[in-house]
């Protein structure tokens, strides 16, 4: 194995600014700092808490005995689906090696559920041959709502395929030592509990049992992964000096790009590690959006010529080495010779994948300090958590949401947004109007972030997609989107306390179909309304610019009808 390398081009005055900032580090001893788990180098609140992801790696390999074990009797167990039940740090990962790895020969295919979007399970579950599917369990807390509604709703699908006594041993959780989930798995006799580090942040836990159980149970050589990791950890140690050390380099391009108004990051990946930026999403804007400031990290972005982009952005560019895309490089040589900062990242293969896990955690941590924020905390997601928790007591209590009337009705969907909001959008006669109203809020240095609480597949994102690029390319900002409700553990910390740079349009729909959610009177379908109610609540707490749009049950038709509204209200 070899390590990943970066290289990096900047226009001179960020050069400059990130020079000075290494010689900072260098002379104030903060690498080493870093690792003697400082928490002033921070805000000096509990960041020394949360650093045990820093040699989480030796402790894998010292133990990866038991990650071999678990791999060679799932093996055995003959399974032919494994289901990661979990949200934002406990799927993200997960779900990079299923998509980057794919169905390993021997093993059992490994699927993802961080959605409550009834329709999008039941759509699982048609793949899944529950008698042979082996379900884990993961959150790190336990109190989680959505991993503890999915375990109820696949307890009782798995014990209807195999019986009472058996169904104990289709399951496994990972999570803290002591959780509400530990209580659960030890009364309903899960097959296996494995136990996360307490002093490890969820969006920090890639390494730790959250991503490598996993991995494990899908059939990925964790011996030779966390080996190569291993390289990169050793790379950015407390030795190695900081314009040096790979980690702290990243974060400090990252951390003063954004204090110089460069605080979007646009994460361009090959095609072979696509969804890393799905990962990088989470950690980078859970960790910096806070207290009015953070990068706002921009994925899955169609590449565009360097005319289209401000001077509000860096771009990461993360290659395969082994399988490059050929308009990817012809994009990025155009935005390096149009001078916009842009950093090279090489992956030789993609089993030094988790080397880009640990670099950009160090990499996070970093533009934290510089930025001047708790990069460990996420106090707007636990906001957006208690709102929804309301709804859905409220919804135990009294069989219904609460009422809520549009500001606006059309044929193609209702319109919904908080008094302030919709005082600044009223006035127009049709669909197109309001929108047009929205969007024209939308000035240089702002970013637009669709958020789908609709099934994601593959329809519905070419949609979004296309809506999201119509608004890049007429107003020449940098465009985000995320699905309802994984986004809410992810990127939903920096949209609501991050910079107040953000127009938002939420999407939410009339589901075709229903679940039940096992022991409550609320469905799945509640959840997710109350989840997006809840987001939007907090959105507009926050004082931000954001409108939600509803459509009925046909779902392609009405999101046929908002693109084509969108694009009318862009000319």
């Amino acid at each position: 194995m070899s390590l990943n390398r970066l290289t990096y081009k900047l226009p001179k005055e960020l050069t400059a600014a990130v020079n000075a900032s290494l010689d900072d580090w260098k002379i104030n001893n903060k690498v080493a700092r870093l690792w003697q788990k400082d928490a002033s180098l921070w805000t000096n609140a509990d960041e020394n808490q949360w650093l045990g992801w820093l040699t989480i790696t030796d402790d894998q390999i010292a133990n990866v005995g038991v990650l071999k074990q678990l791999a060679a009797e799932v093996k055995k167990a003959k399974f032919k689906h494994v289901v990661l039940l979990g949200m934002g740090g406990s799927s993200l990962c997960p779900e990079v090696l299923r998509k980057t790895f794919g169905k390993v020969a021997g093993f059992p295919e490994l699927h993802v559920l961080d959605s409550t979007d009834p329709v999008q399970i039941k759509a699982l579950e048609k793949k899944l041959d529950l008698k042979r599917t082996l379900c884990i369990v993961s959150s790190k807390s336990g109190s989680t709502l959505e991993p503890n509604i999915f375990k109820q709703y696949f307890f009782e699908r798995v014990k209807k395929a195999v019986g009472e006594k058996l169904v104990g041993s289709r399951f496994i959780a990972v999570t803290d030592p002591g959780s509400k989930m530990e209580q659960v798995a030890t009364n309903d006799r899960f097959w296996k509990i494995f136990h996360g580090v307490p002093s490890i942040g969820g969006r920090y836990s890639a390494l730790s049992d959250f991503g490598m159980v996993p991995a494990a149970a899908m059939g990925l050589d964790v011996a030779k992964f966390l080996k190569a990791t291993d390289e990169m950890v050793q790379a950015c140690g407390a030795g190695t000096a900081a314009a040096t050390n790979p980690g702290v380099l990243l974060g400090t391009i990252l951390g003063v790009a954004a204090n110089h108004g460069r605080d979007k990051i646009t994460i361009i990946a090959s095609p072979g590690v696509f969804d890393l930026g799905a990962w990088l999403e989470q950690l980078i804007a859970e960790s910096t959006g806070k207290i009015g400031k953070g990068i706002i990290p921009v994925d899955r972005e169609k590449l565009a010529k360097p005319a289209i982009y401000g001077k509000d952005r860096v771009f990461a560019y993360l290659r395969l080495a082994t399988k490059p895309n050929k308009a990817q490089d012809a994009a990025v040589a155009a935005l390096e010779k149009a001078g916009q900062p842009v950093i090279r990242i090489t992956l030789p293969n993609t089993y030094t994948l988790g080397q880009e896990f640990f670099r950009w955690e160090i990499a996070t941590a970093v533009a934290g300090s510089i930025i001047g924020i708790n990069a460990f905390n996420q106090p707007d997601v636990e906001a957006s958590k208690i709102e929804t928790r309301k709804l859905t007591n409220e919804y135990e209590e009294k069989g219904s949401l609460p009422a809520e009337t549009p500001f606006f009705v059309s044929k193609e969907a209702k319109l919904f947004a908080d008094a302030k909001n919709t005082s600044a959008l009223s006035g127009g006669k049709t669909l197109t109007e309001v929108l047009k109203t929205h969007l024209a809020r939308l000035g240089a240095g702002d970013y637009f972030a669709v958020l789908g609480y609709i099934p994601m597949d593959a329809a519905t994102e070419k949609s979004l997609q296309s809506l999201r690029t119509a608004v890049r390319d007429a107003k020449k900002v940098a465009t985000c989107l995320g699905f309802g409700p994984r986004f809410l553990h992810s990127t939903g910390q920096a949209y609501k306390g991050g910079p107040n740079s953000g127009v938002f349009l939420q999407i939410t729909c009339d589901d075709k179909t229903d679940l039940q959610v096992p022991g409550q009177k609320y469905t799945f379908g509640v959840v997710k309304a109350a989840q997006a109610r809840g987001d939007f609540a907090v959105l507009a707490e926050r004082g931000r610019r954001a409108l939600r749009v509803h459509l009925g049950k046909n779902l392609s038709a009405g999101l046929k009808a908002l693109n084509k509204a969108v694009v009318q209200a862009l000319r």
